[in-house]
């Protein structure tokens, strides 16, 4: 538990980051801004939509005595809409970092050199980024698909569906916002792996501390910035990173 604290509290620290580099942070609002109005759009045109597709999907509960017909459809709608949600949270993240790759650039060097006093020269660049954003949300859709099974569970699918929603989404949410600093040194998806197993509870942690953030109204847009310089300040941990005294950069020098 203590670890998984530790691993929340980098999303906290990451907050840290607008009082260093105001301006990196403040630019990187724009990107989950644009973003975030489209998905926030689509997911209301779900729910919109969503009594209709669920009638068109159960009718054979049209003969059902109108208890178990709304049971059975309310779960159903309810499981669709989470995990339509928890898909749009995962590509979300994915298609800001990819978008606002040059923002979150700035960020993440910022934070490198405040919190290490140097910036790693493994280049990761904007191809790895789509590439890792499109594995994102591929693995994102499998989780959905499992939120939305439990989900399904009669009277307790809603909540079991939304912690098994979280904790899978965070996960892959913990993975993608730091294979930036973990590329960075020279990681290949393999290795940075083997780094989110070894620190699994912190992992976790962060990753679970991000998307909370992300289900609040806008949440997703404030967050996202501080999310970026907080996995970081993850890996740093993880990696047992400090700061040389000589290294570390100077007031003047900010």
């Amino acid at each position: 538990m203590h670890e998984f604290v530790q691993g929340a509290r980098m999303l906290l620290r990451g907050l840290g980051q607008w009082r260093r580099s105001p301006g990196a942070m403040a630019l990187g609002l724009i990107p989950g801004l644009v973003v975030g109005l489209v998905f926030t759009a689509a997911l209301v045109g779900w729910a919109v939509l969503l009594t209709n597709v669920v009638d068109d999907w159960t009718p054979f509960a049209d003969d059902w005595t109108p208890l178990w017909a709304t049971v059975v459809r309310t779960a159903i709608g309810v499981a669709s809409f989470g995990a339509v949600a928890f898909l749009a949270i995962v590509s979300f993240t994915a298609v800001t970092l990819t978008v606002g790759e040059p923002f979150y650039d700035r960020i993440w060097r910022a934070t490198e050199r405040t919190a290490t006093g140097r910036v790693p020269d493994a280049d990761y660049g904007f191809w790895r980024a789509a590439g890792d954003a499109v594995r994102l949300i591929a693995r994102g859709a499998m989780a959905a698909v499992a939120a939305w099974l439990v989900g399904l569970i009669p009277f307790v699918g809603g909540i079991l569906g939304f912690l098994v929603g979280l904790v899978l989404t965070g996960w892959l949410l913990a993975d993608e916002l730091t294979s930036r600093s973990l590329s960075a040194r020279g990681l290949d998806r393999r290795a940075r792996r083997a780094v989110l197993r070894g620190n699994r509870a912190r992992a976790l942690g962060f990753g679970v501390a991000t998307q909370l953030c992300f289900l609040v109204p806008l949440g997703a847009v404030a967050v996202m910035p501080a999310a970026v310089a907080g996995s970081t300040l993850w890996t740093h941990a993880a990696l047992r990173e400090t700061a040389r005294a000589e290294d570390r950069p100077t007031d003047a020098a900010r």
